[in-house]
């Protein structure tokens, strides 16, 4: 049992413990190639490997690739994902408001829960273009390095993001994304003043996005809308009020469809449609 899972829980199950972590494990590019590198780094013996992974092919949990040695997540793992995701509210609601929001735009868009320090992509939206966003549901990437995570976080008591990055070393995708804590709490400050989290070259030159927080009915944010496309179709002062107001407003409506009220004298994104 690796270090990672060790715990005190008495009533933790230590082989589905190994089971998840092998799964994490294979997802983040370990083919399992080398059985007894993959054994050391989970902190099991082959034998155990052997058994987790015959076991979880059986259940489809994983598949051996047939271009490439090795294992790769299997399509029963995915469409047991896909259909959590799908079942909800969140990403049922989010699908039309997010195309209205592509066809008015010509942009990208993305709807990404937090998962701890990450965000995780639960859908995804693209307009008929050449250059359009190659994240796909599913996708990982830091909360503080995108704006997707910076609007959550922002929008999260600053005691609960201090708790959650306190020790924690930030890596720095661009010289734009925050490195340190204090740096995080300096850009969630102007997030949360501004409402929106803005973007431009912060994940990789060229490219720009703005994020808008989601809220649940009792008013805390579960997820964030982004759109992003190429730094020129954010360009001018006109087409950067436009996605300001057309990000605010898909967002709030989605929001308003989860039970969520604007606060007194502001009106609600269009809910029409």
């Amino acid at each position: 049992m690796s270090k990672e899972a060790e715990t005190d829980d008495a009533y933790l199950s230590p082989p589905v413990q190994r089971a998840a972590a092998l799964l994490r494990h294979i997802a983040d590019g370990d083919r399992v190639t080398n059985m007894s590198r993959t054994a050391r780094a989970l902190g099991i013996n082959r034998t155990t490997l052997l058994r987790l992974l015959r076991t979880l092919e059986a259940e489809r949990f994983i598949e051996a690739d047939p271009q490439r040695d090795g294992w790769q997540i299997g399509l029963g793992l995915i469409a047991l994902a896909s259909q959590t995701f799908f079942s909800q509210d969140l990403v049922q609601v989010t699908g039309p408001v997010a195309d209205r929001l592509v066809a008015t735009l010509g942009l990208s868009a993305h709807l990404a829960v937090l998962d701890r320090l990450e965000v995780m992509f639960v859908l995804r939206r693209t307009p008929n273009v050449v250059l359009v966003s190659n994240i796909g549901v599913g996708s990982r990437l830091p909360a503080h390095a995108t704006n997707l995570g910076r609007i959550i976080l922002a929008h999260l008591p600053p005691e609960q993001v201090e708790r959650m990055y306190r020790g924690q070393k930030m890596s720095t995708v661009t010289p734009q994304t925050p490195g340190s804590l204090e740096q995080l709490r300096q850009r969630l400050d102007k997030d949360r003043a501004t409402g929106l989290a803005w973007s431009e070259g912060f994940v990789e030159p060229g490219l720009s996005s703005v994020a808008a927080p989601v809220f649940d009915a009792t008013g805390k944010p579960i997820a964030a809308l982004n759109v992003s496309g190429r730094s020129e179709d954010f360009a001018g002062d006109d087409r950067h009020d436009l996605i300001d107001r057309e990000i605010r407003a898909a967002a709030e409506e989605i929001s308003c469809r989860l039970g969520w009220y604007p606060p007194s004298g502001r009106s609600a994104g269009r809910l029409s449609a």
